[in-house]
């Protein structure tokens, strides 16, 4: 990663709707060297892809929270498993396998405290392998949809 590679990620989380001679135009650079940089970057793995980012509220979705959920046995197929099963849940936004006290965090995102309550009850605490979960409502989310620094 060189300074262009890092201004042109910079640039496409920003705004990856820009074409290829916006980026250029923007970079300073030649339309064929961008394009060859940016195709360099997805085959190297650098760029992943490219999504729209929407607004959950506007989605009727608008009561967010972090669930920290603990699972036993501790096993990779119970592991896998719970994460499989996760991740096919509309209310489910991300699931996160971390080290520490708890096991999982998973992000939802729901209609209403009713529901929040009902997927709690129905969906997660139901489950064999789920010996503990605690839930976060989300007040506020502010995430940084740019990493400047990159190494």
């Amino acid at each position: 990663m060189d300074e262009l590679d890092t201004a042109i990620v910079r640039e496409l989380q920003r705004d990856a709707r820009q074409t290829n001679r916006e980026l250029a135009r923007t970079l300073g650079i030649a339309p064929s060297t961008c394009l060859e940089r940016v195709r360099g970057l997805r085959n190297r793995g650098v760029i992943t892809g490219y999504r729209a980012t929407v607004d959950l509220r506007s989605l009727g979705r608008p009561v967010q929270a972090l669930l920290a959920v603990r699972i036993r046995p501790l096993s990779r197929e119970v592991i896998e498993g719970f994460k499989a099963y996760l991740v096919t849940m509309d209310e489910v936004l991300s699931v996160y396998v971390v080290a520490g006290g708890d096991d999982f965090l998973v992000h939802v995102a729901v209609g209403d405290v009713d529901r929040l309550h009902a997927f709690l009850m129905d969906r997660l605490s139901g489950r064999k392998e789920v010996v503990d979960f605690r839930s976060s409502i989300i007040y506020q989310h502010v995430a940084s949809d740019v990493i400047t620094e990159l190494d």
